[in-house]
């Protein structure tokens, strides 16, 4: 058992550190402030590959691995939570749908342009009644000839206000439970021209606490035409669909979590190494000493625990129990190591010119989406086998 990155692995690693530090930091502040990503920092990422890491090469990806897609989330999370869960929604949700569950044909057509730089995907899971209890979704498809008409409402739907691909579910079959009569439907929300399709409304941003500069939105469906070939695996087959998608996901956001605790206690140390009370350095007193010692342990044990859930994504092994205590763990961590870091840096970690404030608003988040911490324990159990 070897805990240490091989050398490709590190090599990444540090490619993913450097541009994090040179050309997402310095705009995280602006963006959290305007509430808006960066399209320029968007369209960079995009070029160098930031958005197919785990796929292969033969789709335009960049045949690398789940682990090393990991490795990229904790470096940007540490230093922006809003460019984390951008990718984190584009790869682990939207690409992973198709690239699971896609023909050859969908692969070509939708997942190549999505991971060779060329577009940004979303993924139109939860709705204002329906959270973690996907039974009560009420957006419906209903045929139309050879077609579906989609009808219905998706509620925070990372990047829907600049994505232009959406694998979006809705209720095909009302006479059975929704985990055998949901679909998923692989929709535009962007025409050729940039315009948005008929039938389809993108809200403004949804004011939030935290991961205030990505791109979270309504999106809102009237009778919007899909043709046969865009339905995603089969009618009826979507419930399993979003599961398996949200599993993955939850590698992802246990990174992220990760990234973002490490950063926070990264600058409260940078920050107490300089600051003197009665006389002394605040990482002189012993009282510092063993709470910096005691978050650090808790942060690295959150990263085994993600990269374990990585490498049996990547053996193909089952890995959903290992993702959901690796996001439950590294969430709860991150909450309370950016909650110590402001306290460690006093009045100035609770003031806006200082990172600190906004990684510990951006943390929060971590507890919730792709699985709720209640969510993650019920499949932690489940997969314990109690009953």
């Amino acid at each position: 058992m070897d805990f240490k990155l091989d050398k490709a692995h590190l090599l990444q690693q540090e490619l993913f550190r450097s541009f994090a530090e040179k050309e997402i930091k310095p705009l995280a502040k602006d963006m959290d402030e305007s509430e808006e990503y960066n399209m320029e920092l968007l369209q960079k990422m995009q070029k160098y590959g930031f958005f197919g890491i785990p796929y292969a090469k033969e789709y335009g990806g960049a045949g690398s691995d789940v682990l090393a897609y990991t490795l990229c989330m904790e470096e940007v999370s540490k230093v922006d939570g809003s460019t984390g869960i951008t990718i984190s929604v584009h790869t682990s949700l939207c690409c992973a749908c198709i690239n699971e569950f896609g023909t050859e044909d969908q692969k070509q057509r939708f997942l190549r342009p999505l991971v060779d730089g060329s577009k940004i995907g979303c993924y139109g899971l939860t709705e204002p009644g329906a959270g973690s209890d996907v039974q009560g979704a009420q957006t419906v498809a209903v045929k139309d000839g050879d077609d579906w008409l989609i009808t219905g409402s998706k509620i925070f739907t990372t990047n829907s206000g600049f994505a232009d691909t959406n694998v979006v579910f809705a209720i095909t079959d009302r006479s059975v439970p929704a985990a055998k009569g949901l679909t998923a439907f692989i929709v535009d929300l962007k025409d050729e021209n940039g315009n948005r399709p008929e039938g389809i409304t993108v809200s403004e941003n949804i004011e939030r606490m935290g991961i205030r500069a990505a791109s979270n939105c309504i999106v809102s469906y009237d009778n919007v035409r899909v043709t046969p070939d865009r339905v995603l695996g089969k009618v009826g087959g979507g419930f399993k669909i979003a599961m398996t998608a949200l599993n993955g996901g939850r590698i992802g956001i246990a990174a992220q979590s990760v990234g973002i605790a490490q950063g926070a206690l990264d600058e409260a140390i940078k920050y107490a190494k300089e600051r003197k009370q009665f006389g002394k350095p605040i990482t002189a007193f012993q009282n510092t000493q063993f709470l910096v010692a005691e978050l650090q342990t808790k942060i690295d044990a959150a990263r085994l625990m993600t990269w374990r859930a990585a490498k049996a994504k990547d053996n193909h092994e089952d890995y959903a129990s290992y993702a959901a205590m690796a996001k439950l763990f590294a969430s709860s961590t991150a909450v309370e190591v950016t909650r110590a870091a402001v306290q460690i840096m006093g009045g100035y970690g609770y003031c806006r010119e200082y990172p600190v404030e906004r990684m510990y608003r951006d943390a929060k988040i971590t507890e919730i989406y792709e699985g709720t911490s209640e969510v993650m324990k019920m499949v932690i159990s489940g997969g314990m086998k109690l009953k």
